[in-house]
């Protein structure tokens, strides 16, 4: 069978825990399998209509699975979006506006110590629970991965790397197996890969069902392909600029190695009760060579190119194959739709929406709730937030925290070029809407104390 189409994953018998049910014969837990790609491109897909690109193994979860058309990462950078990933609450909520960072001058954020995390979640209801590759959520106890839950980590502490074949940042190296520093070698995406599929043989022989959270650093910059990889690129598309070649040759480096962990998925016999979901921390970094398509803006933008990224959840006999779904979905609510999934009841206050329904065919409305996004950030920003909020069809924006906000209706205006007049009783709406988010979430410190 080909890689592009192994992608997964549950017989055509498996039926859905009910949500809260301690009683273990009712049905058989799937396996989860969360990929978090990092700074992908809205455009970076084959599937999303690249043609300098080819992406093979990630356009195979799309034809297998449900592509949600309408989601969003829960930031425009990484930290906020990862916290919203393990809490199901906003990042100002979780405590994570901003990126977190080595140096206590430049970190704009600290994981709420009170925190229920996805993990914590999950090994409730008998799952073995993993993250590989990058973390990004802090660096020392108690805010590294097996302290919030995880049962097993291998991989980066930190924010982004310095070099994808040392592995430091800021000559520090923050790579971990559980707590100890371990110093591989090797790039990144083929160490984070290579170690997945080690855990997947190991998972073949324990009776629980687990969850992995495989969460690479690529493509983020430094742009770093390997020079097999820019060489075949170069050769196929001669008229790309050296940018954009080595962006392209990345993107596919990195297809490679998702590949090679579904390979692994079939191999060990796993894929036959395993769900998969693909996605991103926010958009691409158009500086550094990234597409997004048709829409505006990038990486650390609130408009659509920052914030929109490719999703797609496949689950075979279970979620229809090749189907899309217009709801708007948002990193935090996979929190809820993997607590439903695995049959655990959530008793604390989240922000997320389960999308299960949605991915079980069955009406679901979740276009009607206004939903925040949110960013605190240092040096031109100020150490100021900046912020959008959208609901329906219309979405308020501003892009720093020194300019105006302005309003979109992005279902007749999806590349944001006209802004409506402020005028627009929606304008209003949705600034009081907002404004009662950030009274909210001024409540929640974002600093160690």
């Amino acid at each position: 069978m080909k890689i592009t189409s192994l992608i997964a994953i549950v017989t055509s018998t498996f039926l859905i825990p009910k949500v809260g049910s301690s009683n273990p014969d009712e049905a058989e837990k799937p396996n989860i399998l969360c990929i978090m790609v990092d700074d992908l491109g809205y455009g970076d897909l084959s599937h999303q209509g690249a043609d300098d690109l080819q992406t093979p193994n990630i356009d195979g979860l799309f034809e297998e699975g449900m592509e949600f058309t309408n989601f969003y990462a829960n930031c425009t950078v990484c930290s906020p979006t990862r916290a919203s990933l393990i809490s199901g609450r906003y990042p100002d909520m979780a405590g994570v506006p901003g990126v977190i960072r080595t140096h206590e001058t430049n970190s704009w954020g600290y994981l709420r110590e009170d925190m229920v995390t996805l993990p914590q979640m999950l090994n409730k209801a008998g799952y073995h629970t993993a993250i590989i590759g990058k973390w990004h959520l802090g660096l020392e106890s108690p805010n590294i991965p097996n302290e919030r839950g995880f049962d097993y980590f291998k991989g980066f502490l930190g924010d982004m790397m310095d070099d994808y074949w040392t592995h430091l940042r800021f000559g520090n190296n923050y790579m971990r197996e559980n707590k100890k520093e371990i110093d591989p070698k090797g790039h990144a995406t083929d160490l984070f890969t290579e170690w997945s599929v080690d855990y997947l043989k190991k998972a073949k022989q324990k009776e629980s069902p687990f969850f992995l959270y495989l969460a690479y650093n690529a493509p983020h910059f430094p742009i770093q392909p390997p020079e097999e990889w820019l060489e075949k690129v170069k050769q196929r598309e001669p008229d790309l600029s050296e940018k954009r070649a080595k962006n392209v040759a990345f993107v596919e480096h990195l297809d490679y190695g998702i590949g090679q962990v579904l390979n692994a998925l079939e191999k060990t016999g796993l894929d036959e009760n395993t769900l998969i979901i693909f996605t991103s921390d926010n958009g691409g970094s158009l500086p550094h060579g990234a597409s997004n398509g048709p829409l505006r803006g990038g990486k650390q933008d609130m408009y659509e190119g920052g914030i929109k990224v490719p999703t797609v959840f496949t689950w075979e006999n279970t979620i229809e194959s090749g189907s899309q779904c217009e709801n708007r979905g948002l990193t935090m609510d996979i929190f809820p739709t993997l607590c439903e999934v695995a049959g655990v009841e959530i008793k604390h206050e989240i922000d997320g929406v389960s999308l299960y329904p949605s991915l079980m065919g069955k009406d679901q409305n979740t276009n009607d709730r206004v939903v925040y996004f949110v960013r605190r950030e240092g040096h031109r920003y100020g150490g100021l937030a900046y912020y959008a909020a959208i609901k329906g069809k219309y979405k308020l924006l501003q892009n720093t925290p020194y300019e105006p906000l302005q309003l979109f209706n992005i279902a007749s205006d999806p590349y944001e070029r006209w802004p409506l007049d402020e005028k627009n009783e929606v304008f209003g709406e949705l600034k009081d809407s907002l404004s009662q988010h950030i009274r909210k979430a001024g409540a929640i410190p974002w600093q160690e104390e």
